[in-house]
């Protein structure tokens, strides 16, 4: 990668965190942290407002935005990929998402990248195996009060096709064994318990933050299982 490449690498890479160390901009572009000192000086020079803070890492000033103005064939390529397998192992929520975000990519391409890129999607075929059950508009309203901290409400189903009502706090959305759990607190149990959505019947967010005061990481409690994730 030249110089100018990695430069703007690096401004992307930036405006995609809150802060970033020069420690992680060193490992994701494999130089030294003296080299990241002079890109970052070199961003300076060239009007790109990057900060500073203490323990946290550098970071561009709010408000300011450079988008990406191209994609490389390659990399349009890469996202056509990945949209067959959100298509397969995310739910109708995410997949929706995801073809909207896509189509506007799609916009900026040049002419002849779209016509490429509309052949190679028609020479893409991906089988899977009939467990999956990815029929629920679940995972986007899950990340969203993951990330605000809220309550959400749940009719759930368990293996013996009864239905309960729960009031969860959840902590952290894992894949495994060709489905997608959430991890919470639930209310009715005082507990950590582990929710496949696909057997979720019902959901809202009930706008109320969290009530427990500290969470366990996901981390921390995927220890306490003997699974192999």
């Amino acid at each position: 990668m030249n110089r100018i490449d990695r430069l703007f690498g690096i401004l992307l890479f930036l405006q995609s965190k809150k802060y970033v160390s020069a420690e992680k901009i060193a490992d994701k572009f494999n130089i030294s942290i003296r080299t990241v000192y002079r890109d970052i000086k070199a961003l300076c020079e060239q009007g790109v407002p990057v900060n500073f803070e203490q323990h946290k890492g550098y970071c561009i000033m709010q408000g300011y935005f450079l988008s990406p103005v191209s994609f490389s064939s390659e990399e349009a390529n890469a996202l056509l990929l990945m949209e067959r397998l959100v298509a397969g192992f995310a739910d109708q929520s995410i997949q929706t998402h995801y073809s909207n975000a896509l189509n506007k990519i799609k916009a900026i391409l040049r002419h002849q990248q779209k016509e490429k890129l509309e052949w190679l999607e028609s020479n893409i075929r991906m089988q899977l195996p009939s467990c999956i059950n990815n029929n629920y508009q679940y995972l986007s309203l899950l990340q969203q009060a993951i990330t605000l901290q809220k309550i959400v409400h749940i009719e759930y189903e368990n293996s013996n096709k009864v239905v309960s009502s729960r009031r969860i706090e959840p902590i952290g959305l894992i894949f495994y064994a060709f489905s997608w759990h959430v991890i919470a607190w639930c209310h009715l149990r005082e507990a950590y318990r582990d929710f496949k959505l696909s057997r979720i019947v019902k959901m809202h967010c009930l706008e109320i933050a969290f009530t427990k005061p500290a969470h366990i990481s996901l981390d921390e409690y995927m220890q306490l299982l003997p699974v192999d994730y």
